[in-house]
């Protein structure tokens, strides 16, 4: 039973799991912000690309 209060009380690891935590949310932030970007700089060089075209033809 001592055995087990003190594994109940212990915090000698909560500060690496918060770190992951905070490490895996940022991770996943990056990845969506990621995408944005891309349909982005798509949306911006395709209308450009279709003028230069157009013009050419």
């Amino acid at each position: 039973m001592r055995t087990l209060k003190a594994f109940l009380h212990d915090e000698d690891g909560a500060t690496a799991i918060e770190y992951g935590l905070i490490a895996a949310v940022l991770s996943l932030s990056i990845v969506a912000g990621i995408g944005r970007v891309q349909d982005a700089i798509a949306y911006l060089f395709a209308e450009p690309t279709a003028a230069v075209q157009q013009t050419l033809n």
